[in-house]
């Protein structure tokens, strides 16, 4: 097709765009008049990138440009020393032990989701994607500010979000299709507004948390560990400016990605009432006791098992963009400096040379050797190498441990007039929501945490 065609469709859906070979194919070369663009499946490929070379191939500055208007220069978007700076600043406030402080926050995060559903639990269609969402952010909040998604400035921003994805779709076309970089990149009036209320909003809540460091009196979540980290190189800590930009791209990558995933999980377990019904009961033993105890995330396989077989169907982030920093030899191809290295999630995770029934939902699959080999090589959700998701073993407790929550409450039903369609922006969502039917599963208990 044309690149004016192929434009329109990739503006609609980045998926529909992508022809049907790719899920074959260990590389494709894109051409046009101004770049080429090298979409790699072959894990070797894959390896180089992320984990042998990584600083030869850094974020594209075309997506940057179209990311910066609310991310400013957030670790999600930004390069080389300023990145590796970040990093180190960033990476102890995820480490192993900051779990289990952080975990009573999604626990109380589960129990005020299960609480708000339960008006709705009557058997009438519910699009769970909002809900999802909702506490995605209310998770945010508690375990980055210790305030509920209910105060004052948290609901200003989360609304402010959803009018700042609409205004402007999270992926841009020069993610993918990059336009010349002599091209300017504009945004509507109303991105720029709402990018800058959201960056007030984090502000507020930034300084009035660098006066509680001040005063001795800041509660110990993640912005205080991120804030009073100093930069074990310069010994230097995040300016005020620098941590709205952090917690901006926790705003998206933590909150979007977290509640795509979500959504699925529970979509696939109303498809799958077999596998709700397994998770739905190993919940029910491991969250039965007065007091929940941290314990219960080790007790949750099913649940885990679900959730990560969720993200290789419906990997939340389908594409990775990269820029080849100096010329490179792919595949007995010549890639020119500056083309567009893409890692597709989205293809990895259903190659049909790489996994056995790659487009079948089954959980139990990365206990095979097949599974195991894969997980290895062509699994990727949150990324790999130095760049991997520093908040990916957080995932990983907050996904599984909301999805006992809930299936534990309540049994989900699919809505067979309205099935879920997935497109893709920056993250996978579903075309016109998840829609599901709620009821409850028994008188169950809300538990305090320990």
């Amino acid at each position: 097709m044309s690149l004016w065609c192929y434009l329109k469709l990739f503006r609609r859906d980045i998926l529909s765009a992508q022809p049907v070979h790719l899920y074959r194919a260990w590389m494709a070369e894109m051409r046009t008049p101004f770049f080429r663009s090298y979409l790699c499946n072959d894990p070797e490929l894959v390896d180089l990138v992320l984990k042998q070379r990584p600083m030869d191939f850094p974020k594209s500055e075309r997506m940057r440009v179209g990311l910066k208007p609310l991310l400013g220069e957030s670790i999600f978007i930004s390069n080389g020393a300023l990145w590796a700076r970040q990093r180190r600043i960033i990476d102890p406030a995820f480490e192993g032990g900051r779990l289990r402080s952080v975990f009573p926050a999604m626990w109380d995060s589960g129990v005020a989701v299960v609480d708000r559903l339960r008006p709705l639990a009557d058997g009438t269609p519910v699009e769970m994607e909002g809900h999802c969402s909702h506490v995605a952010m209310d998770v945010i909040f508690r375990t980055l500010f210790s305030v509920p998604i209910e105060h004052e400035i948290a609901a200003a921003a989360f609304e402010t979000f959803k009018t700042h994805q609409a205004a402007q779709p999270l992926a841009n076309v020069a993610a993918v299709l990059p336009m010349p970089k002599w091209l300017p990149r504009f945004h509507s009036r109303k991105t720029k507004e709402t990018a800058r209320t959201i960056r007030d909003l984090i502000g507020q809540l930034t300084e009035a948390r660098a006066a509680q460091i001040a005063a001795g009196t800041a509660p110990e979540d993640l912005a205080t560990k991120i804030m009073t980290t100093p930069d074990p190189e310069t010994g230097l800590t995040f300016e005020t400016d620098e941590m709205i930009d952090q917690v901006a791209i926790f705003f998206l990558a933590g909150h979007e990605t977290s509640a795509a995933a979500l959504s699925w999980s529970l979509y696939l377990l109303a498809l799958y009432p077999e596998w709700q019904d397994k998770v739905a009961a190993e919940a029910q033993e491991a969250i039965a006791p007065e007091k929940i105890y941290f314990s219960a995330l080790s007790k949750l396989r099913a649940a885990r098992a679900v959730f990560r077989e969720a993200m290789r169907l419906y990997p939340p982030v389908p594409m990775y963009v990269r820029e080849a920093a100096c010329p490179e030899h792919f595949r007995k191809r010549d890639v020119k400096r500056g083309s567009q290295v893409i890692l597709s999630p989205w293809h990895l995770h259903r190659h049909e040379r790489l996994w056995e029934r790659p487009d079948e939902f089954d959980p139990d699959r990365f206990e095979t050797p097949n599974g195991k080999d894969c997980l290895r090589k062509a699994y990727i959700p949150f990324s790999a190498g130095q760049r991997v998701c520093p908040g990916s073993a957080f995932a990983m407790a907050e996904g599984p441990l909301l999805l006992a929550m809930l299936v534990r409450a309540y049994h989900f039903e699919v809505v067979t007039e309205k099935p879920a369609v997935p497109v893709a922006h920056l993250t996978v969502r579903s075309k016109d929501g998840i829609w599901l039917k709620l009821t409850p599963r028994g008188a169950a208990k809300d538990k305090t945490h320990d």
